[in-house]
């Protein structure tokens, strides 16, 4: 059995995994939307029920200034920031890690205990998850790879991350878009898909299609975390790194 094999079957996902010619439609939209909003899911996603209509969400931020920013800069302005509640009640921020002109840029919701500790985003079991994610598409972290979340700070407990606080660390994330300047973005959970796209909307209406995010194409698959406690979902995200694969290579 190759490395790659032994990848598929870690993750639930051989032998399904046979590229399709097109997107598969989600065939259980609204069962799978239902058991996101009862799973308990840790670590930042906690129940919510489920939406059948996205709405456009206006972003009003706090911080401005970042625009000119390099990454010593960016990255010291982060770590200074307590322009939201969270930074007074976390270890350090979490800034991202990776290569800053790689083409696959990966964003979660927020950190964890573990991140928040370490300094470092997707560390533990679901950081364990995503680096097989990303091997299953010969892809490595910090080669060509470069992982981040839509805020910079630990919410407590874990818990989502609030509408005004991704507001305000929004900036931060998209500056470092602007830098990195990659040709495709996967967005990890339903957070960091709603924060980016400036929607509200279920994760199943959004997966399965390309988007676009101000030029970039944007792939939205589920979160590393949900994926520990829902396995049987593992075939579906194995469905949006294929088309995620299939959309970089005609960016």
């Amino acid at each position: 059995m190759d490395r790659r094999e032994a990848i598929l079957r870690e993750l639930n996902l051989y032998p399904q995994w046979k590229r399709r010619e097109s997107p598969v439609p989600d065939e259980a939209n609204h069962a799978a939307d239902a058991r996101e909003a009862k799973i308990p899911v840790v670590p930042n996603e906690k129940e919510v029920p489920a939406r059948t209509e996205a709405r456009d969400v206006p972003v009003v931020s706090h911080v401005s200034g970042v625009d000119e920013l390099d990454w010593p800069q960016l990255r010291q302005r982060v770590s200074d920031c307590t322009a939201c509640k969270l930074r007074a009640g976390c270890t350090q921020t979490v800034f991202g890690v990776g290569d800053e002109k790689a083409d696959w840029l990966f964003v979660g919701e927020g950190p964890g205990a573990e991140e928040d500790a370490l300094g470092e985003p997707f560390v533990g079991q679901a950081g364990k998850l995503l680096d097989n994610m990303l091997l299953a598409i010969k892809l490595k972290r910090g080669e060509n790879v470069y992982i981040t979340n839509i805020v910079k700070c630990r919410p407590p407990g874990n818990r989502n991350p609030e509408a005004e606080e991704i507001a305000t660390c929004l900036p931060y994330l998209r500056r470092q878009i602007e830098l990195i300047n990659p040709k495709l973005i996967v967005a990890l959970g339903k957070v960091a898909s709603n924060a980016l796209l400036g929607r509200d909307a279920t994760l199943a209406s959004l997966r399965g299609k390309p988007h676009d995010f101000r030029g970039t194409p944007l792939i939205v698959t589920y979160h590393p975390a949900y994926l520990l406690r829902s396995p049987s979902e593992k075939a579906k995200a194995w469905q949006d790194l294929l088309l995620a694969v299939d959309t970089m290579l005609k960016a």
